[in-house]
C-alpha cells in the first residue's frame, strides 16, 4: 500500500504547477531591478518574463511596469515585500506589451495610481483583445483574475514627478519597441529605467511598433542623458555599454545589411540569409532571428 501511493505521488507531482521565481537585484539604494525570466511567457511565469523596476522611499514604494497578469502581479507584490513593507504607491506603465500594463488592476485595487505615455495608453486599448487572446493560449487557468485596467494619468512627451524625496523624469521619445515606449531617469541616481527600448542578454524582436529606425533615435536620445545604470525592459541591471551591444548595436546591424540587400536588389528570402552569428550569444537569438531580418526587410523596403 505504501508503495502503491508513493508511486501516485511521483506521478502527480510533474501536474503541480512550480512558480518561476523573480530575482530582486540592487542596483543602488533604494533602487531594485526585479528581473523575470529570459523565455516565452507561461503558466509558470505569469507572463513576468521580463525587468521591473522599484523605488522604496520614505512616503511608499514606485514600481516600473506592473506584470503581465492578476497572478503576475501578486508575484511581483511577493517580491517587493522582501525588500520592504511599504505599499505601492505609484506605478508607472513603460509601454504596450502585456507584461508593462496587465497586472494594473492588482495594485489600483490597492491603492496606487497608475501613470503611463498618451501613445503608450492607445496602445493598451487597441490591443487589449490581442493580449488575452494571446494570453489565454499561452498560460491558461494562470491567466485567471486578469482584468483590464488602464492608466489614471497619461502625459504626452515628458511629465517630471517628484515623489518621496526622489525625482523622476518619464519620457517618451517616439516609438521603439512598442509605440508609447517610455524611459524614466532619476537624475540624482543617474538610473535609467528603459522599459522595453533595451533588451539584454536576451535578443530583441522588431515589436510592435515596427519602426526600427525610430528605436535607433529614441535609444539615442535616452543615452544622452548619460546613466549610470541601465535596468533594460528584459535582462539584469546592465552598464550603458552592454545595453549598446545587445539593443542597439544589434538594430544597427540589422538596418546595414537588409540596406545591403536592397541596394543589390535582393528580397526577404536574402535579407534572411544574413549572417547574424556575431550575436549568437544573446538567449533565443537561434529562434528569432532569422525572423527578424524579413521583419527589418519589411520595414525597409518601403522606407
Amino acid at each position: 500500500m505504501r508503495k502503491t501511493l508513493l508511486t501516485l505521488l511521483f506521478a502527480v507531482a510533474p501536474l503541480i504547477q512550480a512558480e518561476t521565481a523573480l530575482e530582486v537585484q540592487r542596483v543602488t539604494e533604494n533602487v531594485y531591478a526585479i528581473v523575470g525570466e529570459l523565455e516565452q511567457r507561461n503558466p509558470d511565469n505569469y507572463a513576468n518574463n521580463a525587468t521591473f523596476g522599484l523605488v522604496v522611499t520614505e512616503e511608499g514604494a514606485l514600481l516600473i511596469d506592473s506584470g503581465g497578469s492578476f497572478k503576475g502581479a501578486e508575484q511581483l507584490d511577493r517580491a517587493i515585500r522582501t525588500v520592504t513593507d511599504k505599499p505601492v504607491k505609484i506605478v508607472i506603465n513603460s509601454g504596450g506589451q502585456d507584461h508593462r500594463w496587465l497586472g494594473n488592476s492588482y495594485f489600483k485595487a490597492r491603492g496606487a495610481h497608475v501613470i503611463t505615455s498618451k501613445a503608450a495608453d492607445a496602445d493598451h486599448h487597441a490591443r487589449t483583445s490581442d493580449h488575452f487572446n494571446r494570453l489565454d493560449q499561452l498560460l491558461g487557468k494562470a491567466l485567471e483574475g486578469t482584468e483590464e485596467s488602464y492608466a489614471d494619468q497619461i502625459f504626452e512627451e515628458r511629465m517630471d514627478l517628484k515623489f518621496g524625496g526622489f525625482d523622476f523624469i518619464l519620457i517618451h521619445a517616439g516609438p521603439a519597441h512598442t509605440v508609447g515606449d517610455i524611459f524614466i531617469w532619476m537624475p540624482r541616481q543617474r538610473v535609467m529605467f528603459s522599459g522595453d527600448i533595451v533588451y539584454t542578454e536576451r535578443a530583441l524582436g522588431p515589436g510592435p511598433a515596427q519602426d526600427s529606425a525610430s528605436w535607433i533615435k529614441v535609444f539615442e536620445t535616452m543615452m544622452s542623458y548619460q546613466p549610470k545604470y541601465i535596468i533594460p525592459g528584459h535582462g539584469h541591471p546592465a552598464t550603458p555599454e552592454q545595453a549598446r551591444a545587445d539593443t542597439y548595436d544589434y538594430l544597427k546591424f540589422l538596418r546595414q545589411e537588409v540596406a545591403k540587400v536592397l541596394e543589390d536588389g535582393g528580397d526577404a528570402q536574402d535579407a534572411i540569409e544574413i549572417d547574424q552569428s556575431r550575436f549568437s550569444y544573446l538567449k533565443v537569438h537561434d529562434r528569432i532571428s532569422r525572423r527578424n531580418a524579413q521583419e527589418i526587410f519589411n520595414q525597409m523596403e518601403f522606407e
